[in-house]
C-alpha cells in the first residue's frame, strides 16, 4: 500500500518528467496542506530563460495565486531534489513547515554546492523545518542521471 508521502512524491515526479521532456532541469514540486493539494511546480529556468524559476518557487507562486499568500504557512512541500540555497530561503519565507525529498545533492555527488544541505541552511537561518528524505529516491535518481547535466563527482 502506498503511503501519503509516496502518493504526493509521485505527483512531484510527474512534474519533474514534464520539465525533463521540455528540456528543463528535471525537478518537480508539490505543496500540500491538511491533505489537500495547493499547487504543483516545475523547474522552468531553461525554457523561460529565468534563472530564478525553480520548481519550489513555481509551486509557491501558484499556491499563493490560487489560495492566497498565507496558504503555504504550515504546508508540506514534496520536492524531487533537495532545494538549493535560494529555494530554501523561499521555503522559509513561505512558511513551509515540512519538506519531503526524493534525492539529496550529496547522494547525487554534486560538486557545485560544497557542503550545503537543507539542514545547514535551516541552522544558519533559524528555519524550523521537518525534513524527510529518500521517498521514491531510486525513480528520481534514474531520471536525474538520465538527464546528465549535473556537475557531479566521477
Amino acid at each position: 500500500m502506498k503511503t501519503q508521502d509516496e502518493h504526493w512524491m509521485e505527483m512531484a515526479l510527474t512534474q519533474a518528467r514534464e520539465a525533463y521532456e521540455r528540456g528543463d532541469w528535471p525537478t518537480g514540486a508539490v505543496i500540500v496542506r491538511n491533505g489537500a493539494l495547493l499547487a504543483t511546480g516545475q523547474n522552468r529556468q531553461v525554457s523561460t530563460g529565468d534563472p530564478l524559476l525553480h520548481a519550489e518557487p513555481d509551486a509557491i507562486r501558484r499556491a499563493a495565486a490560487a489560495h492566497g499568500p498565507e496558504a503555504t504557512h504550515g504546508a508540506t512541500l514534496y520536492c524531487t531534489m533537495e532545494p538549493c540555497p535560494m529555494c530554501a530561503g523561499a521555503l522559509q519565507l513561505a512558511g513551509i513547515s515540512r519538506l519531503v525529498l526524493a534525492l539529496r545533492h550529496a547522494k547525487l555527488q554534486r560538486t557545485d554546492l560544497g557542503r550545503y544541505s537543507i539542514e545547514s541552511h535551516c541552522e544558519m537561518t533559524g528555519h524550523d523545518l521537518q525534513v524527510s528524505d529518500g521517498v521514491l529516491e531510486n525513480a528520481y535518481e534514474t531520471l536525474r542521471r538520465q538527464w546528465g547535466r549535473d556537475r557531479v563527482a566521477r
